[in-house]
C-alpha cells in the first residue's frame, strides 16, 4: 500500500511539472506574441536616446519664473480633485449596498450593481471627460464630473468590497431583533467598514490629484492646461517647471494622505 501510495505521489508531482511547463510555454508565446504586435524592440530604444538626451538638455534649466503662472492652476487642480473624488463618494454609497453579496436583496440585483461599477471604472476619465466637455464647455467642471463618475465605479467596489468582509455577527444579531434594514446598516455595518471606506477615499484622491493633470490637457481645467501649452509653443523650460510642480505637488499629496490612512487605520 505504502509502495502504491509513493507512486502515485511521483505521478502527481509528474503530472504537476507538466502543467507547470505547458503554462511557462504558453506565457512565453503569449508575451512573444504581444512583443511582435507592439514592435517591442530595444534597439530602437538605443536609438532613440540621443533625442531624449536633446530634448532634456532643452528643459534644463526650468523657468521658474514661470511658476507664478502656476498658481492658479494648481490650485484648480487640487479643487477639481476635491470634488471630484467628494461626489465620487456620494455616487458610490447607495450603490455599494446592492453591490455587497450580504447585503444585496437579491443576486440579480447583486450582478446588476456589480456590471454598473464595472462600467463607471471601465470607462477612462478622459473618455468621460470628453463628453462632458461637449456638454458642459472647457473648464474644470468637465473635470470634476469625469472623475466623479470614474471615481464612483472605482469606490463602490471598494466600498462593497469592505460590506462583504465585514463580521456577520452585529448583521444577525440585529436581523434577529427585527431591525429595519436601514437600522442594520447604521449600526451593523458602517461601525465596521467606516475605517476602511476613509482610506480608500484618500487613496481615491490621490488618483484624482494625479488624474486631474493629466485631464487639463484636453480642456478640463487644472495645470495640465499649462503643461500642454508649453510643449506646444515649444517652451520646454515651461515645460520643466509644471513637471517639477505637478511632481511636487503629487509627492506632498501623497505624504499626507498616507499619514491620514495610517491614523485611520490605527484607530
Amino acid at each position: 500500500m505504502r509502495k502504491v501510495r509513493v507512486l502515485m505521489g511521483g505521478a502527481w508531482t509528474a503530472r504537476r511539472v507538466l502543467a507547470w511547463c505547458a503554462s511557462l510555454g504558453i506565457a512565453v508565446a503569449v508575451l512573444v506574441w504581444s512583443a511582435r504586435g507592439i514592435g517591442l524592440s530595444p534597439i530602437e530604444l538605443v536609438r532613440g536616446l540621443p533625442w531624449v538626451v536633446d530634448l532634456v538638455s532643452r528643459m534644463l534649466p526650468p523657468n521658474w519664473a514661470f511658476a507664478d503662472r502656476l498658481v492658479r492652476p494648481v490650485v484648480e487642480t487640487v479643487q477639481i480633485a476635491i470634488w471630484g473624488t467628494l461626489l465620487g463618494v456620494l455616487l458610490a454609497l447607495p450603490l455599494c449596498f446592492f453591490a455587497a453579496r450580504n447585503l444585496s436583496p437579491n443576486p440579480a440585483v447583486f450582478h446588476l450593481m456589480r456590471q454598473v461599477l464595472n462600467a463607471l471604472r471601465g470607462i477612462n476619465e478622459i473618455i468621460f471627460a470628453l463628453v462632458f466637455v461637449a456638454a458642459v464647455g472647457l473648464g474644470p467642471f468637465a473635470g470634476v464630473l469625469a472623475l466623479s463618475i470614474h471615481g464612483a465605479g472605482m469606490l463602490g467596489k471598494f466600498f462593497a468590497e469592505a460590506i462583504e468582509e465585514i463580521e456577520p455577527g452585529p448583521v444577525e444579531a440585529l436581523r434577529a431583533t427585527g431591525a429595519r434594514p436601514a437600522l442594520v446598516v447604521v449600526f451593523g455595518v458602517l461601525p465596521q467598514v467606516v475605517p476602511s471606506w476613509i482610506a480608500s477615499t484618500l487613496y481615491r484622491f490621490e488618483v484624482n490629484l494625479r488624474a486631474a493633470t493629466i485631464l487639463g490637457m484636453i480642456g478640463a481645467g487644472g495645470i495640465g492646461f499649462e503643461l500642454v501649452s508649453s510643449m506646444k509653443l515649444f517652451q520646454y523650460r515651461d515645460t520643466a517647471t509644471c513637471v517639477l510642480v505637478i511632481l511636487a505637488m503629487v509627492m506632498t499629496a501623497d505624504y499626507l494622505s498616507s499619514r491620514l490612512r495610517a491614523r485611520v487605520l490605527a484607530s
